[in-house]
């Protein structure tokens, strides 16, 4: 008998089985977003399978968003760490005299030039490093970044039923290890919606988190029934808070300064300005502590601790209302509908307890029923790369900062 079959005779004779050469399948990080998601909302009754994951998972006290808390930026410094002032979507209204067009979240056309889109990614680093990314929306998602897109992508469209992404998302999870994507990214507008609309403490808002909760447990049920929850790691994110408005915090620019010789790139409650070039330091003069709760400051001497002074889209003066405040004119105010006044709004200091997001994270990466204090947002870029094993861009996140989460790690 030849050796090696007598070899091999030998060897299942004595019970053994040949050594398997089978490779572990690849992790996949499913990153979701529930867009205005206050931190706290998860305690309310109607975020029952959201409490449930968490249990069985890693939940932050609150994530700590950057500035300012606006859905563009804060969406895409998760997904690349990088501050505002360093990726350039410094809100989401913004001018950019190189591109001399304006920046709106109505202008798709304007969006897609990306000379907007600084930084890179997690999709166009899975993407430049041999694995595959699919995206069922997420601010930036949807556009060509680096050259890169991922490999499947959903042009944003806010009235794609909710249901319809989760299906979407849960059949390219299921694909077989060797072609399926390794990072995925879906979002979910409906508690921002709501929260605008009537309010953080409004029924309708429990609503929309009571339908935003049932669409996690459809898609933590669906992994579960296709048997891959040994490879999917569920992180789910907020892009800041909500806390409610009125009509009596309202700043009037126009009591203190001309509006005819400034351009306003954004409004409220951070305000872009961009005075006539004979205008600048009168301007600045007439709105510094000119309202006790507007805080102004010039390009540059924003405080540092909100990393929003170098890009050079930031505008020549910015203003930033004291919370709960808006900024707005006269003119404004006398042709605004007054529910248009009321409901609810975000975007001041991420420091701000009420500005706070939600962290929850659950999968074989991460720790099982552990509560740590607060995160910041800045650092889930590095943590997502860590998961998936890519060598990260630069960004100014640390993976030491988010060490606790995981499994293993103290």
């Amino acid at each position: 008998m030849p050796l090696p079959r007598l070899v091999l005779c030998l060897f299942l004779a004595l019970g053994c089985a040949p050594l398997s050469t089978a490779q572990p399948d690849p992790p996949q990080v499913v990153l979701i977003s529930i867009d205005g998601f206050r931190w706290d909302y998860l305690d309310r009754p109607e975020a029952a399978r959201l409490r449930e994951l968490a249990s069985r998972g890693v939940r932050a006290e609150r994530l700590i968003p950057v500035f300012p808390t606006k859905t563009f930026p804060t969406h895409y410094s998760i997904v690349t760490g990088l501050y505002p002032e360093e990726h350039g979507i410094l809100a989401n209204n913004i001018w950019d005299d190189e591109i001399g067009k304006r920046f709106t979240l109505s202008d798709r056309a304007v969006q897609e030039d990306p000379r907007w889109w600084g930084g890179e990614p997690i999709w166009v680093t899975a993407e430049r490093q041999g694995q595959r990314a699919a995206t069922y929306f997420w601010p930036g998602s949807d556009m060509e970044i680096q050259g890169v897109r991922p490999t499947w992508y959903r042009v944003y469209n806010n009235s794609t039923p909710n249901d319809r992404r989760v299906r979407t998302v849960l059949g390219w999870l299921a694909r077989a290890p060797a072609e399926a994507p390794t990072m995925v990214s879906l979002y979910f507008s409906t508690v921002d919606n709501a929260g605008h609309r009537f309010g953080p403490d409004a029924p309708e808002t429990n609503a929309a988190i009571a339908h935003v909760d049932s669409l996690v447990g459809m898609l933590v049920d669906g992994i579960e029934s296709r048997g891959i929850a040994h490879r999917v790691n569920l992180i789910i994110v907020s892009d800041h808070g909500m806390i409610s408005v009125g009509p009596d915090r309202q700043i009037a620019l126009d009591d203190y300064i001309d509006m005819s010789r400034v351009q306003v790139v954004d409004w409220s409650p951070v305000l872009a300005m961009i005075p006539d070039a004979d205008y600048v330091d009168e301007a600045y003069r007439r709105l510094k502590g000119a309202h006790p709760n507007l805080q102004v400051y010039r390009k540059g001497e924003v405080p540092a601790r909100l990393h929003y002074n170098t890009h050079p889209r930031i505008t020549p003066i910015i203003g930033l209302a004291d919370e709960g405040w808006s900024i707005t004119t006269r003119a404004r105010l006398r042709t605004a509908r007054p529910d248009l006044l009321e409901g609810g709004a975000h975007g001041w200091d991420p420091e701000l307890v009420s500005m706070g997001a939600l962290f929850v994270a659950a999968g074989p990466a991460f720790k099982e029923g552990v509560t740590v204090p607060p995160l910041r947002s800045i650092h889930l870029y590095e943590l997502m790369t860590h998961i998936l094993g890519l060598k990260p861009a630069p960004n100014s996140g640390s993976l030491d900062s988010v060490r606790v989460v995981l499994r293993g790690e103290k």
